[in-house]
């Protein structure tokens, strides 16, 4: 007597490669500026989404008398870390009332002292008492789509998900104009920005 053996056959699918969404990417000139560098690009807002803060904080460093990065985009509910790097004291503060004119005092070099920001629009210049040159700005937005513009003046936003939106830009010191962009499935789009006073 023969046995037929029904031997399953396996099949192994490669699951296809996730796309999150398109890229945004271009370029910022920066007419009247030392470089093109410290603008934040970002997408203002999503209708129907909220974003929740990242668990781990951001930092912002205190290295030989600078505020390192000069630019900080965080999502509202972020907290930041301030952390002194350098052998002298330092003191951090800011004026500004939707920051709740903080002042985190003066502590010594190693030792961190933080910030939660929670309000979206926010932008917070930071100061030393110690140091008046020292100058730094945090800026507060609604969605983690948000990238700032090196020396070159380039940027790029990964993994936006498909839709129009609100494309806009902010510099210490010049202004650029909002544009509204359609984010493809797949693939990329070009925004360049031209900043003037």
């Amino acid at each position: 007597m023969k046995y037929k053996v029904n031997v399953p056959i396996v099949l192994l699918l490669v699951a296809p490669m996730i796309v999150y969404g398109g890229e945004i990417k271009g370029k910022v000139k920066a007419k009247g500026a030392k470089h093109s560098g410290d603008a934040v690009v970002y997408i203002d807002k999503m209708p129907g989404k909220t974003f929740q803060p990242p668990k781990e904080a951001a930092v912002m460093d205190q290295k030989n008398l600078v505020f390192i990065p000069h630019v900080l985009p965080i999502i509202a509910g972020t907290t930041v870390n301030y952390l002194n790097s350098d052998d002298v004291l330092h003191n951090v503060f800011t004026p500004d009332k939707c920051a709740e004119k903080f002042n985190l005092g003066t502590w010594p070099k190693g030792q961190v002292r933080s910030y939660t920001f929670k309000e979206p629009g926010c932008v917070a210049v930071m100061l030393c008492n110690v140091h008046p040159e020292m100058e730094a700005y945090i800026v507060v937005l609604e969605t983690p789509y948000f990238a700032v513009s090196a020396k070159d003046g380039v940027y790029s936003i990964k993994d936006v998900p498909a839709g129009k939106y609100t494309l806009k830009i902010w510099h210490e010191k010049l202004k650029g104009e909002a544009v509204t962009v359609e984010i493809p499935e797949k693939g990329n789009i070009v925004v360049d920005f031209e900043l003037k006073k």
